[in-house]
């Protein structure tokens, strides 16, 4: 994938990617993103969707740092 001088390469993960990822289900990851409280997917076409992987990454460290906060 090409990306601009001093910029990391973005990339895709798609729903099945994110669920195993995280261990969340479908329906709780759209009631997350509707609740403003897990990341928002792209719009790559008119019926598909992905999420930056660069973005899930950083919500798992929260949530590890939340974890670890109420431990």
């Amino acid at each position: 994938m090409a990306h601009e001088k001093g910029h990391e390469p973005i990339t895709i993960l798609r729903r099945r990617q994110v669920e195993e990822r995280v261990g969340l289900t479908r329906s709780t990851i759209y009631r997350r993103v509707a609740a403003g409280s897990f990341p928002a997917p792209i719009s790559l076409g008119a019926r598909a969707v992905g999420w930056l992987e660069a973005e899930i990454s950083n919500w798992l460290l929260g949530q590890v740092a939340k974890s670890r906060k109420a431990g």
